[in-house]
């Protein structure tokens, strides 16, 4: 059957892809600067690589109870006015972060950005989903994702720049003015996202919770969710460190792997969008999913490598990532009821946090560091990457096969 080609974007909706696009990538590179930053901040700080990992750890625990403690009542106000609420909480932790000088206070500091941090993605989910038919989401999703990218081609490049500098609190407060204006942005330019409040609704925070997390469909989303994110976090901590001592890259080459891979992600991510809207999300998730589980499988087992080899390498293996994730958050946004889609997206923001922090304690506990500096068993991950990817593809094929039968029907008012 011919596909009906999707609608064209009108100015405004121009307008709110490319402030959730900017809070995205905001929120994303807060997360993704403390990995480069930390061959600073530990000798900086004096703490060994543990300590180090609880401060990184710190965001995805403390974002993760954020959104279950924010689940129960994310339907019951104007998203906007949700959003402008916890993104505020976000940037003054940012400043916070930027201005520790101790380990206790960088670890509470990444707590309380984590505790609005982790939530805002979920919100920017759910007005994307409000705003956008399922026709045009393919295009949202990867419009917003390439924030993603943005954040390795602006964000970490122009961050370690200004450690090197300065020192790295520069990094956060610099962000922290750059995201204020952002939410200056937001708050003049969005309008209202309220069309939910008007849907039937429990007088319990506490029902309304209970039967997100009881509907069967949900609960299948919720695991696919769990496994892509794993994938994602066990080899994140440790890629730099495994570029720098087993590829042999050195170390100021890095900026320029995370700028070519960011570049190729920028143009990549539209394009993977429209062709989910174009020929079926569940194809461009397959294509995506064959391609990163090659590319981790080699990546994981390379030695010494050519810089221009592993440019290429890494951001091929990108491309796979994103074919994955962003026909799977298109896909996502049609499991859940209007009237639940604050809560579903609160618990799922949840779940990827909680798995990521999880994911990342378990690759520490998997990967070594030898005399000479390398990284043992890196190689064990990529399988226990391939092994969740190859669950979570199943996974999604019954979800996305039972879609059309029905949708959740929102709860009626206790």
């Amino acid at each position: 059957m011919k596909k009906t080609p999707a609608p064209p974007f009108s100015g405004y909706q121009k307008t709110v892809v490319a402030m959730l696009a900017f809070l995205q990538f905001a929120v994303i590179l807060d997360f993704m600067l403390m990995s480069p930053l930390g061959a600073v901040i530990m000798p900086d700080l004096h703490i060994g690589p543990a300590q180090f990992g609880l401060v990184v750890s710190a965001y995805a625990f403390s974002a993760g109870v954020s959104g279950l403690l924010t689940a129960g009542f994310a339907d019951r106000y104007d998203r906007k006015k949700l959003l402008l609420f916890f993104y505020t909480g976000f940037i003054l932790g940012t400043v916070w972060c930027g201005l520790a000088t101790t380990f206790e206070s960088l670890l509470a500091a990444r707590v309380f950005t984590g505790l609005f941090g982790g939530v805002i993605g979920s919100i920017v989910l759910a007005i994307s989903t409000d705003l956008f038919p399922p026709q045009m989401r393919g295009r949202v999703m990867g419009l917003i994702q390439t924030a993603f990218a943005a954040s390795q081609v602006l964000g970490i490049p122009v961050g370690i720049y200004l450690s090197n500098q300065w020192n790295w609190h520069v990094p956060f407060l610099a962000m922290a003015v750059f995201g204020l204006i952002g939410g200056l942005l937001v708050a003049w330019k969005l309008q209202p996202v309220n069309a939910h409040l008007g849907l039937p609704q429990e007088h319990s925070p506490f029902m309304h919770l209970f039967h997100t997390v009881t509907e069967k469909r949900y609960l299948l989303a919720f695991c696919i969710t769990a496994l892509l994110t794993t994938g994602g976090f066990m080899l994140m901590p440790f890629s730099s460190a495994f570029i720098v001592n087993n590829m042999g890259i050195d170390l100021h080459h890095l900026p320029t792997v995370y700028l070519v891979t960011g570049l190729c992600t920028i143009f990549i991510g539209p394009l993977i969008g429209r062709a989910a809207d174009a020929i079926g999300k569940f194809r461009v998730f397959l294509f995506g999913t064959a391609l990163s589980i090659a590319m981790v499988l080699f990546y994981t087992h390379l030695g010494h490598t050519p810089l221009w080899m592993l440019v290429v390498i890494n951001s091929v293996m990108f491309v796979g990532i994103f074919s994955r994730m962003i026909p799977f958050q298109a896909i996502s946004s049609t499991v859940p009821a209007q009237s639940q889609r604050g809560s579903y997206n609160a618990i799922s923001a949840s779940i990827q946090q909680m798995a990521g922090g999880v994911a990342s304690v378990a690759a520490g506990h998997i990967v070594s560091q030898g005399a000479d500096g390398r990284l043992l068993h890196f190689d064990t991950v990529g399988y226990v990457v391939v092994a969740t990817s190859l669950v979570a593809t199943t996974l999604l094929w019954r979800l996305q096969r039972d879609l059309p039968a029905a949708t959740p029907r929102p709860q009626a008012a206790a």
